[in-house]
């Protein structure tokens, strides 16, 4: 139950700070607003990590950023080669796609007695 109260005031100052940014609007310049505003997040936030969802939500970022790390990427040249496949590929289908339509339209127009 305490979990869910100190969500539900993390949310709260959030949407305390946006009200904010919004309600500040005439009298306050866009730089005071966004300070409102990073500053009700960051309160929100901070109230967010000492619940256990923040917490795991911190490990699971940690763990995410660690197995990007790991990730093998592709070398420039391999990104260029395989995008040429695959633009090749949509050209060749293009034009397959047009062959087809054009045919059936063909077709279509014979049937019907509709073509020159």
């Amino acid at each position: 139950m305490v979990e869910r109260i100190k969500i539900a005031v993390a949310v709260l100052i959030a949407a305390g700070g946006l009200y904010g940014f919004y309600a500040l609007r005439e009298n306050y310049p866009t730089v005071a607003r966004l300070g409102v505003l990073l500053g009700a997040f960051a309160v929100a936030a901070g109230v967010m990590w000492l619940t256990q969802a923040g917490r795991d939500f911190v490990v699971f970022a940690r763990e995410s950023i660690e197995e990007a790390k790991r990730v093998v990427w592709p070398s420039r040249k391999e990104t260029l080669q395989t995008t040429g496949v695959v633009f090749l590929f949509v050209f060749v289908m293009a034009v397959f796609l047009w062959v087809v339509d054009a045919g059936l339209l063909w077709v279509t127009q014979k049937l019907l007695g509709q073509g020159g």
